[in-house]
């Protein structure tokens, strides 16, 4: 520990001043992890020059070719050796660093890339020339002229070649392909008006095009659920719920999926703040908390959401990437997402996404068999009746036990197909309900669908009349620090209104003296540590509410109709109206579907009939 430092000298240290090539790599570091992080950079300037159309070339995961080729405004032969400047840029003038409208502005990308690669740029402005220049490990060349139409092509081959100690680093070639994809995938969702194409030119010559999406068009919304589409798959935008809100001057749209579209990791969660890609715990929070009583805790929430603001309300400077960012007002923002997007699924009543149905379909489907030699038409009624009469079941012999599935004669309400979830026809095993629709049929299963109506009218009660709070006969004292105190008591008020009652109590201490009266006999000390984590992490804190919901879900569970119960079909048919009428009712508690549909031209499909 104590032995002397061989880098150090033992004369005094002299502070000198470091070479402009050291200066570029040391920036490359920050700016510059891997081959993504320079499409990003490359592509962000592509759109700051206002282009529609964007190809990107790769080769070998980008570690010896990435191209960026755009339409857009070009650059003057004579400020293309200001280009390659550190902290040289046409976004901003320096003034002002907290109004910033555009993707680039610190000056850093392209002199960084050329200090660790070999970069060419070739540019042509309106109304001019075009003009090439070329950079390597630092070291820069003259200007000369170029052929090209308009816009500007890069070309960075024999990325960290300057620097070999970064090319351990790197992952394969599959992995840092598939990270610039995605980085080109949040981009091109960011810019659903922009032509994106992502070629692999490994192997030579035009290369594999591994994405492509065509400029979208419509207004917003449209042009928005169409690259959507493109870029998360059909399936996402066909469970997707429209998000438009918007609270003191931050507004927030885009689309989320339905919770029954769950993912096993939060893979599909894109977040954007004024169309800048970020990866911030503030949003992902919200996002989390939004969906909080509707997902199991190994299930996530799929989103694609746009915060808008005015630049002087969100600070853009605090990460050499910029994949950070800081809200003036947290809350404010937190506050508008977790309440978009609950009202989004509140307004969703009882709907389940589609994949459920799908699932299920392949489930049944039967194993493949050898190509049908013919092909079976419907048959006429005549047929039906005379097959019917040939293939009525014979009664069952003594001893046999009877089947599982029991068809009510009630008749049910007129109409009552052309509901959303259909009118009851039978109850299977005692715990499923069968319903026909006028477009097919529906499975529900009874105690998951109850279950979650119970629980959604406990939680109405409990917002009518509040939660009960129990007086603790000695109160408990709970040691903090101060910056603990102060955070928990700014959120005194909202505690209160759950049943958990805190009094400053000395410095440096806080007296738990009530707690809801559903937890039963809580440790309050472990409690308040849980919920300044919360405060800390996220700025707001959702522990108690969930322990109170979690207490209210076991109590739905118990209360609802049990498996192995028979239901008359008016029982039947009440809970598949009281269904319709019920926010949330397509998901149980725990996010599982409470019921599949499944289409005529489904089913018949599953018996080779279409």
């Amino acid at each position: 520990m104590n032995s002397p430092n061989p880098k150090i000298s033992a004369d005094l240290p002299r502070i000198r001043q470091l070479d402009e090539a050291a200066i570029n790599r040391i920036a490359a570091g920050e700016v510059v992890e891997r081959p993504a992080s320079a499409v990003k950079e490359l592509v962000e300037n592509a759109l700051d020059a206002g282009a529609r159309r964007i190809d990107v070339a790769i080769a070998h995961g980008g570690k010896t070719l990435i191209r960026v080729a755009d339409d857009g405004h070009g650059i003057a032969a004579e400020d293309l050796p200001l280009a390659l400047a550190r902290h040289a840029t046409s976004k901003i003038d320096g003034t002002d660093l907290l109004n910033i409208a555009s993707f680039g502005f610190r000056g850093e990308a392209l002199p960084s890339l050329g200090a660790v690669g070999r970069l060419a740029i070739t540019s042509r402005a309106p109304g001019a020339e075009a003009a090439q220049i070329e950079v390597s490990g630092g070291r820069m060349g003259p200007v000369t002229p170029a052929a090209l139409t308009r816009g500007t092509v890069v070309d960075l081959r024999d990325l960290f070649f300057a620097t070999p100690a970064r090319l351990k680093f790197l992952r394969t070639d599959r992995a840092e392909s598939q990270a610039i994809g995605d980085v080109v995938r949040r981009l091109a969702m960011a810019e659903p008006f922009v032509a994106f194409t992502l070629r692999d030119v490994s192997e030579g010559g035009e290369g594999r095009v591994t994405f492509r999406a065509d400029a979208e068009t419509g207004d917003l919304f449209d042009a928005l659920r169409g690259r959507l589409a493109r870029v998360l798959g059909a399936d996402f935008a066909e469970n997707a719920l429209r998000i438009d809100a918007e609270r003191e001057g931050v507004a927030l749209v885009g689309y989320a999926a339905l919770p029954t579209y769950s993912r096993g990791a939060a893979v599909a969660q894109y977040l954007f703040v004024n169309g800048r890609p970020v990866r911030d715990k503030l949003l992902i929070g919200a996002l989390r908390a939004a969906y909080a009583d509707f997902l199991s805790r190994d299930r996530h929430p799929a989103a694609a959401l746009f915060v808008e603001c005015d630049p002087t309300f969100v600070d853009v400077n605090v990460h050499p990437a910029k994949a950070e960012v800081r809200f003036r007002e947290p809350g404010v923002v937190r506050g508008l997402i977790v309440s978009a997007l609950r009202h989004a699924l509140a307004e969703a009543g009882h709907r389940a996404s589609t994949t459920v149905a799908g699932e299920t379909l392949g489930a049944m489907r039967p194993e493949p068999t050898a190509p049908r030699l013919y092909q079976m038409d419907r048959p006429g009624p005549r047929v039906l009746a005379v097959a019917h009469r040939a293939q009525a079941p014979a009664p069952l012999a003594p001893g046999f036990a009877d089947p599982s599935a029991r068809f009510e004669a009630a008749e049910s309400a007129p109409g009552a197909e052309s509901l959303p979830l259909g009118a009851a026809r039978a109850q299977i095993h005692e715990n499923y309900i069968l319903a026909q629709t006028e477009t097919g049929m529906v499975i529900v299963d009874q105690h998951a669908a109850h279950e979650r109506l119970v629980y959604e009218k406990l939680k109405r009660q409990m917002a009518d009349t509040g939660v009960a709070a129990q007086a603790l006969l000695i109160p408990e004292i709970v040691d903090l620090s101060e910056d603990d105190l102060a955070r928990l008591m700014e959120h005194a008020g909202t505690l209160a209104r759950l049943g958990l009652t805190v009094e400053p109590f000395g410095p440096g201490a806080v007296a738990v003296r009530e707690t809801p009266a559903l937890l039963g006999e809580v440790n309050a000390g472990a409690l308040i540590r849980d919920i300044l984590d919360d405060l800390a992490d996220l700025g707001d804190s959702q522990t108690l509410q969930a322990r109170i919901e979690a207490i209210l879900s076991r109590v739905a569970c118990h209360g609802s109709i049990r498996s192995g119960r028979r239901m008359r079909v008016d029982e039947m048919n009440a809970l598949l109206r009281e269904m319709e009428a019920t926010p949330h009712s397509g998901q149980c508690n725990h996010g599982r579907p409470t019921y599949v549909e499944l289409r005529l031209s489904d089913i018949e499909r599953l018996f080779g009939r279409r």
